[in-house]
């Protein structure tokens, strides 16, 4: 069973490096309930469906199957149960591991988010100067939750 294991931090901009190019992210949710979140998503020119446990904390299972984008466009406009998620995404290099950087738009503009993916959960992390408060397992930022609760500063 695929397993993802990641840590969640809110970023500083004061140490961010805005000079890196993002890819686009758009993202819905055809279900959220106590047992699992089914997310659509477009990034750039890739659509996919996600199932994932719904578990708080660093792990959970992940089932991730790529879809025809047109797919991905008709469910987001008609079947998602909440708003969609609007994103840029930065993929950062930092001492051998790619750190996914979020820079919310829309309802949740505002927020930045940084997630570094793990081997196993015990692994030791270097954390980057623009890594700020971990906000791992807590649940107000989880995209599925922001989906229905937008961020407010």
């Amino acid at each position: 069973m695929p397993l993802e294991i990641e840590r969640k931090f809110l970023v500083k901009l004061e140490n961010w490096n805005t000079n890196i190019e993002g890819i686009p992210y758009r993202q819905g949710y055809l279900s959220i309930n106590d047992k699992n979140v089914v997310r659509v998503r477009v990034k750039g020119t890739v659509a996919t469906i996600t199932i994932k446990s719904h578990e708080i904390g660093i792990s959970r299972s992940e089932h991730e199957y790529e879809i025809p984008i047109e797919d991905a466009d008709y469910l987001m406009n008609n079947l998602c149960v909440n708003e969609i998620i609007e994103k840029t995404r930065y993929k950062v290099p930092y001492k051998g591991k790619v750190w996914d950087v979020d820079e919310f738009h829309g309802n949740n503009n505002g927020l930045w988010l940084a997630e570094i993916e793990l081997d196993h959960e015990e692994e030791d992390v270097n954390i980057p100067s623009w890594a700020g408060k971990e906000v791992t397992g807590d649940v107000k930022y989880y995209n599925a939750y922001l989906s229905n609760n937008p961020f407010h500063k």
